[in-house]
């Protein structure tokens, strides 16, 4: 691996323990304490966040797999999950983390898509999909548990 990679991983392993414990902020909050519905709030807009930057790892790719079959397909399934990151923070948390959570596991689903060679895969290292597909549900999981909480 190089020192790019690592640090590509490194920061997604950050992003992620963030999401982690706004997850913790918001499950162990009382039911009834506003607090929790605004640490839902963050930990949507969060994960949203997380899914378009995870997301734009694939338009980049893309864009560095140029006249690559299949790359536009990668760009419009990017585009889709950039629109459910966009509009997913403008719902009501408990609405937002399912949606989310739902996005993290297709997302999850892409990443084996292009471990399997059915999306072009070329510019990406033979551990990515994997390792991105289990950081993926991993990421639902997260989003999922304010929810399970209720």
């Amino acid at each position: 691996m190089t020192d790019a990679t690592l640090a590509f991983a490194a920061a997604f392993l950050a992003l992620g323990s963030v999401a982690v414990w706004l997850a913790i902020v918001a499950t162990r909050a009382d039911a009834a304490d506003p607090n929790r519905l605004v640490a839902q709030l963050r930990l949507a807009q969060y994960a949203a966040l997380l899914l378009a930057f995870a997301s734009a790892v694939y338009v980049g790719l893309a864009l560095a797999q140029d006249g690559a079959t299949g790359a536009g397909f990668d760009v419009a399934i990017a585009t889709g999950f950039f629109v459910l990151a966009a509009t997913a923070t403008t719902w009501e948390p408990g609405r937002a983390l399912t949606a989310l959570a739902l996005a993290w596991c297709a997302h999850a689903i892409v990443h084996l898509g292009h471990a399997a060679d059915l999306l072009p895969s070329t510019a990406i290292p033979d551990w990515y999909p994997t390792a991105s597909a289990i950081y993926d549900v991993c990421m639902a999981g997260v989003c999922y548990l304010p929810v399970l909480r209720r």
